[in-house]
Parts: structure tokens; C-alpha cells; sequence
């Protein structure tokens, strides 16, 4: 007989080594960059919008896992759901059965876009666009995929393609043969259209990286412009839907703009199992599966399984009955304008954008001679370090998790889980407010931790 698996004694007796397994074992990059800016921090537990150490200590999460925790850590129902559904034992994942979970959930997501008509499930974000690359080709009969400068749509092969950031390309090629315009350029758009071989044009309403949202009129004028071309549009919605940005899907908030294809993650999966869809309008999935012999095309091994689908229904049940996209919309006005109203007292602050509860907070040169002394420092050092000298006290002082938006920006992304309420935007603010002032007043252990920056960004270069 099997001894029994115990899952408590194992983390009990080696969870302590979780740094050294990960130096050795898998990215070893990744510890020696928590250490560097004192991010080796150890959690213990999580709920909601808070991790707790040992000592029981809260950390507020303004992160999210990168946008996958939309309900927060271990919600209840989501968890009870997939006691739910491995309790019940079911016939899962037979290749030759249609079992009802994946129709529930596709059913339920499609009506939250009623000008699409099918989903194919995946397991992440990049699977999801690989899907929309792959249909689009195909049901367009053409080679070519259009994408956003600065964008980011995932790392495998074909979603580096129409990736936008150089730094994560680099070293990669070949690629697809795909091609950038720049994020609301029209005319950029129109000159590639008339080239005749372009499938598609692939975008973020709002790009994660430096949280830069399309121009009024642009995603709309993009899909006239497409169709006249037979070419259709791609609405990448990974980060952005699921009730981020206040509405369901982003490109929600522009009215008339009905995407060909849509891609989605992150929150759907409750945070616990991972899960992609790709929805579509129907005559594309019936060209791609046009016949029983190409029923498998395109499939993926572990794509609709059942705790995944459990997930996903139970995440959709939450947001209704627990008015998350209204939560969004009107916590994330009330964090926009708190922090709006900080751009004339600091200098150093630039700007605050985005919409619900992704929010890009941008730092910009100061006046005072002082201040751009020091800020001409880093810049020289290398872009982007000032923004990381405020992300690291926010946690260490604070005690709150934030994200630098991307490499080489002066930008702080705020995409915390959108159950966050006044009590979490009270302490953000009074937070970044005191980080704000320690650095204006030009002293302490901010600019100190800067100087350590220039030294290792000039060491790396």
C-alpha cells in the first residue's frame, strides 16, 4: 500500500528553503533580484487583497499576481467550487464525451459579448492569443499580423511575434513575419492595409506596459478600416477584462466596437487553475473546423478540464452577484483622483491615467535644481530607476506590493484585485504620499537605495 502524501509536513520541513530551491532548481535570476531590492520577503498565508507573514503582519496586494487575482486570494466561492468539483469525480477529459461545464461556461462568458458567438479554451493568456493568431490566418487566408508598438501579448513564439517590447525578442528571431504600428496612428494602419496580405490587427484597449490607453475613436475607426480590408480585429482583454477597467471588457467603453476575435485569462481562473479562452464570431471557428477531419486542429491537452471550468463559472457568478465591474469603476475613481490630485505638490509626479482599477502612475523631470541633479542621475544610469526607488519602500516601509510597468519606464502600475474598497485606496495614498515627500525632500534612505541602483545598473552595462 502507497504511504500517504502529506502536503503540510513536506512545506513544514523544507518550506524554509524556498530562496535556496529556486537558486538551484529553476530561475536563478528571480531570487537574486528579490534580494537585491529587498523583495525576499516570505508569506505565509493569503486572503483578499492582503498577504500575511509569520509574524502576522498584512501586506496589501496593488498587484494582483500580475492581474490573475481578480476576486483576491482563496474567495470563498471560487474555493467551494472546486472542492465542489472534485468531489464529484467526474469523467473528465475523456477526448470523446461533450461534457456540460465547458458549454455552461462558454455559454455564460458570451453573454457578456453578445456579437460573438463561440470559445475555444485554452490554459493561459498567450495560449489565447496563439488561438486568435492561428484563426485569423487561417480564416483570412493571409500571412501577416499587425500589433501595437509597446505592446505585450504573452512570450511563446507566436505571441512574442506581436509582442512590442524589444527586450523580451531579443535573441529569439526568427519570428513571425509580423508587423508594429504605432498605438492609434490610423494613417500607419492604413498604409499596411493596402499591402493586401494582412489577417489581422491585434490590440489592448489599454497596454499593460506603461498603462496607455487607445485614443477615443481609434478602435472603432480601426475595425472600419480592417473590414473594409477583409482583414478583422483582435481585442487582447488577457489584463484588461473581466471587469478591470470598469466595464466587462475594455473595449466596452467605446461604443460600436465589436472585435472579430477576443482573448481572455487572468481572472477567470479564480486565481487557482489556470485558463485561457479565445471567443470568436461564428463564421470564423466553422472555417477553421470545417470539417469532422479537422475536428482537432487545433486543440490543447488540459483546454476546458473540469476544475478549470468550475473555476471559471464560479468567478463569473462572483462578479455578478457581487457587483466587482461596478467595485472597479467606482474604486478606481476614487484612487485616479486622490492621486490626481498629488501632481501639483510633487514635482516628480507626471501624471496618473488609466480606467477602474488599472491605474499608471508616471514620474517625470523636476524643476528644482536639486531634485534634477539627482533624477539626471539615474536617467544616465539607466530609465526606469526612479520608479523602482519607489516601489521598494511602498513595500518596505508600508508594506505594500507594487509593480515597475515595464523595463526602461518611469511608470508604477496599479492593478490591485478589484474587491479593493476606501479602506486599501486610504492606505495606498497615505502610503506613495510619504514615499513622495522623502523623496522631494531630497534625503534619507530613498536616494541612498538610488545610489545602490547606478551602481548596479552601471556594474550590469
Amino acid at each position: 500500500m502507497t504511504k500517504g502524501f502529506d502536503l503540510g509536513a513536506l512545506l513544514a520541513e523544507r518550506g524554509a528553503e524556498r530562496y535556496e530551491l529556486h537558486t538551484r532548481h529553476l530561475n536563478h535570476q528571480l531570487p537574486r533580484m528579490l534580494r537585491t531590492i529587498g523583495f525576499d520577503r516570505v508569506y505565509e498565508r493569503a486572503e483578499g487583497a492582503y498577504f500575511f507573514d509569520a509574524d502576522g503582519n498584512d501586506y496589501l496586494d496593488m498587484l494582483a499576481g500580475f492581474g490573475v487575482m481578480g476576486l483576491g486570494r482563496h474567495h470563498p466561492v471560487v474555493r467551494q467550487a472546486l472542492h465542489d468539483v472534485l468531489d464529484a469525480g467526474l469523467a473528465d477529459l475523456t477526448r470523446f464525451d461533450c461534457q456540460p461545464l465547458p458549454g455552461l461556461l462558454a455559454e455564460k462568458l458570451l453573454s457578456y459579448s453578445p456579437h460573438l458567438d463561440r470559445v475555444f479554451f485554452s490554459n493561459s493568456g498567450t495560449e489565447a492569443v496563439e488561438t486568435a493568431l492561428k484563426f485569423a490566418r487561417f480564416a483570412t487566408g493571409r500571412p501577416r499580423v499587425l500589433y501595437c508598438d509597446h505592446a505585450f501579448h504573452g512570450l511563446t513564439t507566436g505571441s512574442l511575434s506581436v509582442n512590442g517590447e524589444g527586450g523580451f525578442r531579443d535573441g529569439f528571431a526568427p519570428l513571425l513575419p509580423d508587423t508594429p504600428v504605432p498605438l492609434g496612428d490610423l494613417d500607419a494602419l492604413a498604409r499596411e492595409l493596402r499591402k493586401g496580405d494582412v489577417a489581422a490587427l491585434i490590440v489592448e484597449p489599454i497596454q499593460g506596459k506603461g498603462v496607455n490607453e487607445a485614443p477615443p475613436g481609434y478602435l472603432r475607426a480601426a475595425q472600419e478600416l480592417l473590414h473594409r480590408h477583409k482583414a478583422l480585429l483582435i481585442a487582447d482583454e488577457v489584463q484588461t477584462g473581466l471587469g478591470r477597467t470598469g466595464d466587462f471588457y475594455a473595449y466596452q467603453h467605446e461604443a460600436g466596437v465589436e472585435p472579430d476575435l477576443v482573448c481572455v485569462a487572468k481572472a477567470l481562473s479564480g486565481g487557482y487553475v489556470p485558463v485561457g479562452a479565445t471567443l470568436g464570431k461564428d463564421w470564423i471557428f466553422k472555417k477553421v473546423y470545417s470539417s469532422m477531419d479537422r475536428v482537432l486542429v487545433h486543440s490543447a491537452s488540459f483546454g476546458a478540464n473540469a476544475q478549470a471550468m468550475a473555476a471559471g463559472l464560479a468567478v463569473l457568478h462572483v462578479m455578478d452577484d457581487e457587483r466587482i465591474v461596478e467595485n472597479a469603476r467606482t474604486t478606481g475613481d476614487l484612487l485616479r483622483s486622490r492621486l490626481a490630485a498629488l501632481i501639483d505638490k510633487y514635482e516628480l509626479l507626471a501624471d496618473v491615467r488609466g480606467r477602474g482599477l488599472m491605474v499608471g502612475i508616471e514620474f517625470g523631470r523636476p524643476e528644482a535644481l536639486r531634485l534634477r541633479s539627482r533624477w539626471a542621475m539615474l536617467q544616465a544610469a539607466r530609465k526606469g530607476l526612479f520608479a523602482q526607488m519607489v516601489v521598494v519602500p511602498l513595500l518596505q516601509r508600508h508594506r505594500i506590493l507594487t509593480q515597475v510597468s515595464g523595463d526602461h519606464l518611469e511608470v508604477i502600475k496599479l492593478i490591485p484585485p478589484l474587491i479593493v474598497g476606501e479602506r486599501e485606496v486610504d492606505r495606498f495614498v497615505d502610503a506613495f504620499t510619504e514615499v513622495m515627500d522623502d523623496a522631494h525632500n531630497g534625503g534619507g534612505l530613498m536616494w541612498d537605495f538610488g545610489k545602490t541602483l547606478v551602481k548596479q545598473a552601471v556594474a550590469h552595462r
